[in-house]
């Protein structure tokens, strides 16, 4: 006989073990074994056998934000949406497929892109004066002061020119000759003042940068700085607008739809195929655009 509890009491009844979950096994984390978005372009640069002074010109992305990108340093961009914008001209200019990549972007920076605030919008909208209004009131007077001139004009002149004729045809002058009467002299009218902008890229100076932005195919919002950094414009270009901006040494641009833009440099049209959508980030300097 036992005085303590035998192996069996100590062993956990059917109803106990009936009761008691199983354990969980935790699945793995699955692992990204992506490649990182700066070794793709990288590599497809050297598989093209391009620099990336190259890939720089054929872009006009700037060298440190290419070779930041390729180290997977987005902060350079200014933003998710000039870093997408880089990364998509980027992966054209090396021949890879810039979709996979953003949708990789999109993965590790949180989603899409946050909509473009309104404040600047706004702000821009605030700066542009309205249109006057025509003033009714003045016009209206300004034709009644001219029927009241006309008609007093015509008595008057009437009145005097009769009494010139009776005394041309009573009495004859000394000299025997009739004076001649003097025609009125016709003004000539005045030649259409050329429109402010088509002349300032008309007769762009070759001392200074002439840019002249036009919203042909759409709105888009703009920045334009001076060569100072001074912020000449920023806000949006509703579509048929246009903006000129000049300065001595050089003019920087961000355009936020650069498809729906035409742009002309020192009375020079940029033949750029700029895609709806796409940002650019451009400098102009003195010379021809072509080859500056």
């Amino acid at each position: 006989m036992s005085i303590g509890n035998s192996p069996e009491d100590d062993r956990p009844s059917d109803d106990v073990r009936a009761t008691t979950p199983p354990a969980v096994e935790q699945a793995p984390m699955p692992s990204d074994d992506r490649p990182s978005i700066g070794t793709v372009l990288r590599q497809a640069r050297e598989d093209a056998g391009m620099t990336v002074d190259e890939v720089s010109t054929s872009t006009r992305v700037r060298i440190p934000i290419v070779q930041a990108i390729e180290d997977d340093d987005f902060s350079r961009c200014g933003g998710d949406v000039y870093a997408r914008g880089h990364i998509r001209t980027l992966a054209r200019a090396v021949g890879v497929d810039p979709e996979p990549l953003l949708a990789q972007y999109a993965d590790e920076h949180g989603g899409r892109p946050a909509p473009t605030p309104a404040a600047p919008l706004f702000e821009a909208e605030r700066i542009r004066s309205e249109p006057r209004r025509p003033n009714w009131t003045a016009a209206m007077v300004a034709a009644i002061v001219a029927v009241i001139g006309f008609v007093g004009f015509t008595a008057f002149g009437g009145s005097d020119d009769g009494s010139k004729q009776q005394a041309a045809e009573g009495a004859t002058p000394a000299s025997g000759k009739p004076k001649p009467t003097q025609t009125p002299k016709t003004t000539k009218p005045t030649d259409p003042k050329p429109d402010p902008t088509d002349s300032a890229i008309a007769a762009a100076p070759r001392d200074k940068v002439t840019v002249k932005i036009n919203a042909a195919d759409g709105r888009s919002w703009i920045s334009a700085k001076d060569h100072n950094g001074r912020i000449m414009f920023d806000g949006l270009l509703e579509e048929g607008e246009s903006k000129t901006f000049q300065d001595n040494q050089k003019v920087d641009l961000v355009l936020g739809d650069a498809g729906a833009i035409q742009l002309y440099v020192n009375g020079k049209q940029v033949e750029n195929e700029f895609e709806p959508g796409q940002v650019e980030r451009l400098t102009y300097t003195k010379g021809d655009p072509e080859v500056g």
